[in-house]
């Protein structure tokens, strides 16, 4: 089977992220949670951006702690079940509405504990994104009017992925050669061989680049302002008509500023790529295969968007349980489906070979 698509990667991550958004049920959120580490340590490969999810799952944690210590600490003493009493410090007049200390409640606690669980959850589906799509591969397959913003982007979003890897060859060339510092010794000593590693890989970067002719155009002339004005006005008709479809304030003008801005975003890209000469060795193919994927995830989103209608009150109130007064999470049979279309990568892909043993291993190191 051929490689999947970086961007169906990405169609998935983001339409998980999406439905995450839009549920607070916190069995829901583990079961895609829980899903998206399964595929993710099925399906990724030996590349050093593939452990990156670790890092991510970190932060997650991190999120979550920092949100429930700024509840306890400033949070509201909204909520009919004290769990216990901060000692409470008086604010000026000038800070009225700010709280430090005083009575936290079980309601709010919960209700922190599930919008975190959910920001956390959502943070995972990128860091998974970025674990199982290679950002060499994206690079190639954007269109030719973004090619240097998608540069930038490609860039930044491997930045924490080669940087777990300088930290990896370091921390091991100093175990091979007796390094034996501990605490902040080893973190200083860690720290100035990796910026140094850093610098050496902008300066092959940037040397490679240049010997490749980046930024190199058929037509030195800048894009005329017609279309860049044009192209800027559709995306802000395709973000309007965005706010107003889900913000159902007027759903028929949304969808029809949509439409429009997304037609007029693509024609001006299509453009705008003309003047430039971009090649791409061995581009991506985009198969079923990929649109099954990417449309695994955003199927997900679908079925939760759906359910937040408001259509059906008891399937709402499943994936949105209450907090005041506290009531039990419940596993509502439609969750499963949701956890399925999020597992489904399993089904639709196979895991990749070794690195030494890949096919294409030595065309995609030649490139």
């Amino acid at each position: 089977m051929t490689p999947v698509h970086p961007w169906a990667w990405w169609a998935w991550a983001l339409g998980l992220a999406a439905a995450l958004s839009m549920t607070t049920n916190p069995l829901q959120i583990v079961l895609i949670v829980l899903a998206v580490c399964a595929v993710v340590l099925l399906r990724r490969s030996d590349a050093p951006w593939a452990r990156s999810l670790r890092i991510y799952a970190v932060l997650a944690a991190f999120i979550i702690a920092m949100r429930l210590f700024f509840f306890i600490v400033m949070g509201s003493g909204g909520g009919t079940t004290v769990l216990f009493t901060l000692p409470q410090v008086e604010l000026p007049s000038w800070a009225a509405g700010i709280r430090l200390g005083g009575p936290v409640s079980a309601e709010g606690l919960v209700f922190t504990l599930y919008d975190a669980g959910r920001l956390a959850a959502m943070l995972l589906c990128l860091g998974a994104a970025n674990a199982l799509a290679n950002p060499k591969r994206a690079l190639r397959s954007v269109p030719a009017a973004l090619y240097e913003a998608s540069v930038a982007v490609v860039i930044a979003l491997s930045v924490a992925p080669q940087l777990v890897e300088s930290v990896q060859r370091v921390r091991r060339a100093r175990r091979l050669r007796g390094g034996a510092a501990r605490g902040w010794n080893a973190v200083t000593a860690v720290v100035i061989p990796v910026l140094a590693d850093a610098i050496d890989r902008s300066l092959s970067l940037a040397a490679g680049m240049e010997a490749r002719g980046f930024g190199r155009t058929r037509d030195q002339r800048p894009p005329s302002p017609a279309l860049t004005g044009g192209l800027l006005a559709a995306m802000l008709a395709a973000t309007l008509g965005a706010f107003l479809l889900l913000g159902s304030a007027s759903p028929p003008l949304g969808g029809a500023l949509l439409v429009l801005g997304v037609a007029g975003t693509v024609w001006g890209l299509r453009v705008g790529g003309r003047r430039l000469s971009v090649t791409r060795y061995r581009p991506d193919p985009w198969t079923v295969r990929n649109s099954l994927l990417a449309a695994s995830g955003c199927a997900a989103a679908a079925t939760i968007a759906l359910v937040g209608t408001g259509e059906w009150p008891t399937l709402y109130a499943a994936f949105h349980p209450a907090t005041s007064p506290l009531t039990w999470p419940t596993l509502h049979p439609l969750m499963l489906v949701v956890a399925a279309l999020a597992v489904a990568p399993l089904a639709l892909t196979r895991a990749p070979l070794p690195a030494t043993t890949h096919p294409g291993h030595l065309g995609e190191a030649a490139a």
